[in-house]
């Protein structure tokens, strides 16, 4: 199946849970089941199916997960579906679940078992006809672009304070900060993270300009190995993850200059490391799920490179992958980021004005995370990619991301 996870936030900007988008063929290769009332496999809930398959520990731990159960699905047998802890799932609703009887209690009862329920998609004039289900809510959805959200947060913190509000729908970094600002809200959703803001902000900290040098010093296709040891050396935390990943992968050798390790990684492996390990630092001083969106975007683009005829240049997609947020990173226009950095112009045409020849493979990324699944289907089409490959390349790069960051985790 195809399938995203949509981080929400904290007003800290602090992934605090995942929704899961997920659709479960390619309809463009069966158009004549859309809409045709067929209900094969209804009572099955892929977002379920995708915890069960990518195991719940890809995700952070103790992190919330809300999957989509249907009118249909929501009499499914969930525990038989997935093994996931009840409290971890949210079994999110829309307004196709009717505030009748028979789905009351539904809700009632799995809410009994130790499962929260959220949700979404409601309009302002059924908002009284489904007293009776959003009593039952832990969580309630508020679109911020299609309701007056400030009335709705009224409404609901009065009639359902156990419930927890979520303003959805937020398209930049003002709007997140002006509804944070009104309080209220205990999640936030939208495509605030990815916005950077260019308002006020003229300079680079110092410690960002060293990691920019370090990118641009192992991105010259003859950069030398002591001279990168050299910069790494500036920075406490680089030259202990770097010490500690070559001693683990020498048997504890006891290597203990930064140059030795160099030596020892050799320069293809140590231009990865640095590309991954520094872009990592760079970014630390911003959302966690801008880390994460830079990364998995980094191994979709190396993995989905033979598919669209770029089997060659998985360095180079990988970079692209990496640099595709620098603008967020360094709070300026995409343009005026990536002249600080040493890239290929086709990096360059891709990010800046999505041309080129990797271009196409950053824009079928950006429409899956955004579970653009039309535009996705039409892709994989042209590109005869089945949604198996696709699922697998997204979930490999979950896991990798993962192992990544627990590898990191575990040398703090």
């Amino acid at each position: 199946m195809l399938v995203s996870l949509i981080p929400l936030f904290d007003e800290n900007m602090a992934v605090r849970a995942y929704s899961i988008f997920s659709q479960k063929d390619n309809n463009l290769l069966n158009p004549l089941l859309q809409g045709s009332g067929v209900n094969d496999g209804a009572n099955q809930i892929p977002g379920l199916e995708v915890i069960q398959t990518m195991g719940i520990e890809t995700l952070d731990d103790d992190m919330e997960i809300f999957v989509p159960v249907s009118n249909i699905s929501v009499f499914a047998d969930i525990d038989g579906q997935c093994d996931a802890p009840h409290n971890r799932l949210v079994l999110m609703i829309d307004r196709t679940v009717p505030p009748v009887e028979m789905y009351v209690n539904r809700l009632q009862e799995l809410k009994d078992q130790g499962y929260k329920l959220a949700i979404r998609k409601l309009a302002v004039q059924e908002f009284e006809d489904y007293r009776p289900v959003l009593k039952l809510m832990d969580y309630i959805f508020l679109n911020n672009k299609k309701i007056a959200i400030d009335k709705a947060k009224i409404y609901f913190s009065n009639l359902y304070p156990e419930a927890k509000l979520c303003a959805g729908n937020i398209d930049t970094q003002q709007t997140f900060e002006e509804l944070k600002q009104k309080g209220g809200y205990q999640l936030y959703e939208g495509e605030f993270y990815r916005v950077p803001v260019t308002k006020g902000k003229n300079e680079v900290a110092p410690l960002k300009v060293n990691y920019i040098e370090l990118l641009n010093l192992v991105n010259d296709p003859n950069f030398e190995l002591t001279e990168a040891a050299d910069v790494i050396g500036r920075d406490t935390a680089l030259t202990i993850s770097l010490l500690q990943m070559v001693n683990r992968m020498a048997h504890n050798s006891g290597i203990t200059t930064i140059r030795h390790a160099a030596a020892m990684l050799g320069q293809v492996e140590l231009k990865k490391w640095i590309n991954t390990a520094v872009v990592n630092e760079l970014y630390a001083d911003k959302p966690s799920a801008v880390t994460r969106l830079s990364l998995l975007r980094a191994k979709m683009a190396e993995q989905l490179a033979p598919y669209f005829g770029l089997a060659t240049n998985t360095e180079e997609l990988f970079l692209m992958g990496l640099f595709s947020v620098l603008n967020v990173i360094l709070d300026k226009t995409m343009e005026e980021a990536l002249s600080m950095v040493q890239v290929s112009s086709d990096i360059r045409k891709a990010l800046i004005s999505h041309e080129g020849r990797l271009a196409p493979i950053l824009d079928f990324i950006i429409q899956y995370e955004t579970a653009a699944w039309q535009e996705v289907s039409r892709v994989m089409l042209l590109r005869n990619m089945s949604t198996r490959t696709v699922y697998n390349i997204y979930i490999g790069a979950l896991k990798w991301y993962r192992e990544l960051t627990t590898v990191e985790t575990e040398q703090e």
